[in-house]
């Protein structure tokens, strides 16, 4: 894994964690899923952004 990658998942999950309110592990893990597929489809832009 390069360092974009890692950095950048490492932000997602991280800010996820941080304000993931009170609600049942069954919600945020379809939310924690939801979101990786939103960041996941949007790492290739981030790497054609960056130059990588």
């Amino acid at each position: 894994m390069d360092p974009v990658n890692l950095v950048y998942y490492a932000v997602v999950c991280g800010g996820l964690a941080a304000y993931a309110p009170p609600i049942s592990k069954a919600a945020k893990a379809g939310i924690g899923i939801a979101t990786g597929a939103v960041s996941a489809a949007l790492l290739p832009f981030l790497h054609q952004l960056l130059g990588f």
